[in-house]
């Protein structure tokens, strides 16, 4: 086993576990730190496929943007939150044949995937793919970059000055 197989392993657990996490836990916040796991194990699998731009944005969007409003979202709602279940005495009758139709297609996509060829990808040489990505931004793309960047600026200046209103304090 080489060490790339070994991190591939290492990011599956994590991402198994995370996910289990998310379903099982009845704790909202425990399930929201679970959902990081897996979304830095994600990131972990995009690092492994040479895709570094990719697993930085993961980061700063997914974990770092989603996950944190999901967290304070609880915590403005109810810190102690817990998830209800339903009796198993008032279960649907129709959840037996829904979870056997659910594992059958499992079943079934599991056996396809087993027996398709599925061919090798021709070996691309790495490169770093920011910088280029970077300059096609800043060459190709400069206009809609800048007017994105203003429109932001205009959002956040807006932001402020409803903030300022509400408390009834004066900007200048």
């Amino acid at each position: 086993m080489n060490l790339q197989e070994f991190c591939f392993s290492i990011f599956t657990f994590l991402s198994i576990t995370g996910s289990l996490g998310v379903v099982f836990f009845p704790n909202l916040v425990y399930a929201a730190f679970f959902l990081g796991v897996t979304l830095v194990s994600v990131a972990g699998f995009y690092l492994l496929l040479n895709a570094d731009f990719l697993a930085a944005a993961q980061i700063l969007l997914y974990v770092g943007g989603i996950n944190i409003l999901i967290l304070f979202a609880i915590m403005l709602v109810d810190a102690n939150a817990r998830v209800t279940r339903p009796d198993s005495k008032n279960t649907n009758p129709f959840w037996i044949l829904q979870g056997s139709l659910a594992a059958g297609l499992f079943l079934l996509l599991t056996k396809v995937i087993y027996i398709t060829p599925w061919p090798s990808p021709p070996f691309i040489p790495v490169t770093n793919t920011v910088y280029f990505i970077g300059r096609h931004i800043f060459s190709d793309f400069l206009f809609p970059f800048e007017l994105v960047s203003i429109l932001l600026l205009i959002a956040l200046i807006g932001v402020v000055v409803l903030a300022k209103r509400e408390q009834n304090i004066t900007l200048l």
